[in-house]
C-alpha cells in the first residue's frame, strides 16, 4: 500500500531542518573576525636616509615682457605718402618707417636759407661801415654818434644771422621728421594707418609700436614673506649663496615643456604691492628664435640658494594622518617600526626636501606602508632590490599606536 505524505502536515519540519543545516555549513566557513592573518612578518622595502647639497628653487607665474618698446608716433603733420616697412619684419635703428608729404617743410627750409643769406649779405656791409668809421672818427671826420650808430648796427646783423641760422637748423629738422624713422632695433607690429591718412604732430594714437624680443624679460612676482623667509635662512646659515654671479633662472612654458635656453636675475623690486602683498622679481632671457612673445604665461624656475646638508626622501615613503601632518616609518636596530612625524619643506621633484623628523642613517621604508603598524616587528629588504610587484605602491595614512 503506497504511502502519502502530507506537505502542509511536514511543511514546518521540513523548513526547521533546512534552517539547521544551514546554520552547520555557515559555521564551516571563515570566522566572524575575517580571514586568518597571513603568516610570517611584513615585509619592508627601506632606503637610508642621507644628506647632500640641495640647490633650492623656487617656481614662478609671470609674464614675459620686451627687453626695449617704441610707440612710433610723427612729430610733424601732414598727409603719409608711404609705408616703408612690412608688417611684423624687423627693423633697424634709423630706418624710414613712413615718408610725410614734405613740401611745406622743404618750402620752410629754403626760405630760411634765402634769409640766412640776406642776414649775412646785410653783416657784411654793417661791418664795413663799422670799420670805415672807426677810422674816420680817430680824425673827427665823422660824429662819435654815426661810429656808435655804425657800430650797433654790425651788432644787430650778426644777430640777425645768428637768429637765421636757427631758423634754417629748425626748418631742416621739420623737414627731417618728414620722414618717420624707427627709434630702435626691433620687430615692428601692425600700422595704424595707410598712405593718404592726415596725421598730426604728437598724436596720441601711435603709427606703430616696435618691440626688442632678444633679449626679453620675464617678471614675475614673489610674497614678500618669501623672501623675508629666505634672508633670514640665509643669515642663519642654513642656506648658501648659488655663486657670486647672478642666480639662473630657468622658463617652464605655457604648455609645460621647458625654454631650452637659461636667463639670469635682473633685479629685484624694492617696493611691496599693496594690494596683494607681493614684489616684481625680473629675469632677462635670450630669445634669438623669437620663441618667446610680449604677455605669454610662464613659470620661471628660481635658484634661491644651497642647503649643504638637505634630506631628500622619496615622495612615496610620506602620507598624512589624521591630522594631516606629513608622517613616515623607519625601522629601528630591533626591526621594529618607529613612527615619525615630519616637517617637509618643499618638493623637489618626486621628493621631499624634510626639515625635521628624520635622522642621517634612518632606514626609511619606502613600500609596504599598507601593512606598516607602529611598534611592529618586520622583515627588511634593501629598496633598489625589492620585489615591487608583492608589494603595494602607494602608500596610506600610516596608523599610530594607541
Amino acid at each position: 500500500m503506497p504511502i502519502t505524505v502530507n506537505p502542509r502536515r511536514h511543511t514546518p519540519a521540513i523548513a526547521l531542518s533546512l534552517i539547521v543545516i544551514l546554520l552547520l555549513l555557515s559555521g564551516c566557513g571563515d570566522p566572524p573576525g575575517g580571514p586568518p592573518p597571513a603568516e610570517g612578518m611584513p615585509e619592508m622595502a627601506v632606503t637610508t636616509v642621507r644628506t647632500q647639497p640641495i640647490v633650492l628653487t623656487k617656481e614662478l607665474p609671470g609674464r614675459t615682457v620686451p627687453y626695449l618698446i617704441a610707440e612710433v608716433r610723427p612729430q610733424v603733420g601732414g598727409i603719409v605718402q608711404s609705408r616703408k616697412f612690412q608688417e611684423g619684419a624687423e627693423v633697424k635703428a634709423g630706418e624710414t618707417l613712413y615718408q610725410i608729404d614734405p613740401a611745406a617743410y622743404q618750402a620752410s627750409y629754403d626760405n630760411a636759407v634765402a634769409a640766412l643769406g640776406k642776414a649775412n649779405a646785410t653783416l657784411r656791409t654793417a661791418r664795413l661801415k663799422a670799420d670805415r668809421y672807426r677810422e674816420l672818427v680817430a680824425d673827427a671826420a665823422v660824429s662819435r654818434q654815426d661810429n656808435d650808430d655804425a657800430a650797433s648796427a654790425l651788432g644787430e646783423a650778426r644777430a640777425d644771422v645768428a637768429a637765421e641760422k636757427a631758423n634754417v637748423e629748425s626748418a631742416r629738422i621739420n623737414l627731417a621728421y618728414a620722414k618717420v624713422d624707427a627709434p630702435i632695433s626691433g620687430r615692428i607690429g601692425k600700422s595704424s594707418v595707410t598712405p593718404g591718412a592726415l596725421v598730426t604732430a604728437s598724436q596720441s594714437t601711435a603709427l606703430a609700436t616696435i618691440q626688442q624680443l632678444d633679449p626679453i624679460y620675464v617678471d614675475v612676482t614673489q610674497p614678500s614673506a618669501s623672501l623675508l623667509k629666505l634672508k633670514q635662512a640665509m643669515a642663519r646659515g642654513e642656506l648658501a649663496k648659488t655663486g657670486d654671479g647672478a642666480a639662473k633662472v630657468k622658463l617652464l612654458l605655457e604648455d609645460g615643456s621647458a625654454y631650452p635656453l637659461e636667463g639670469r636675475l635682473e633685479f629685484s623690486d624694492i617696493t611691496v604691492e599693496q594690494s596683494t602683498g607681493a614684489i616684481t622679481v625680473r629675469a632677462v632671457f635670450p630669445n634669438p628664435h623669437a620663441d618667446l612673445l610680449p604677455g605669454m604665461y610662464v613659470r620661471a624656475v628660481l635658484q634661491e640658494g644651497i642647503q649643504k646638508d638637505g634630506l631628500l626622501i622619496p615622495q612615496r615613503a610620506v602620507a598624512r594622518n589624521s591630522a594631516g601632518k606629513p608622517v613616515a616609518y623607519v625601522v629601528g636596530p630591533d626591526n621594529t617600526l618607529q613612527l615619525r612625524t615630519l616637517e617637509t619643506e618643499r618638493t623637489m621633484g618626486d621628493q621631499w626636501v624634510v626639515r625635521s623628523g628624520l635622522e642621517p642613517g634612518d632606514q626609511l621604508v619606502v613600500e609596504g606602508l599598507p601593512r606598516a603598524r607602529d611598534g611592529e616587528k618586520v622583515k627588511v629588504v634593501p629598496w633598489q632590490s625589492a620585489a615591487r610587484t608583492a608589494l603595494t605602491p602607494t602608500p596610506t595614512a600610516p596608523q599610530a599606536a594607541n
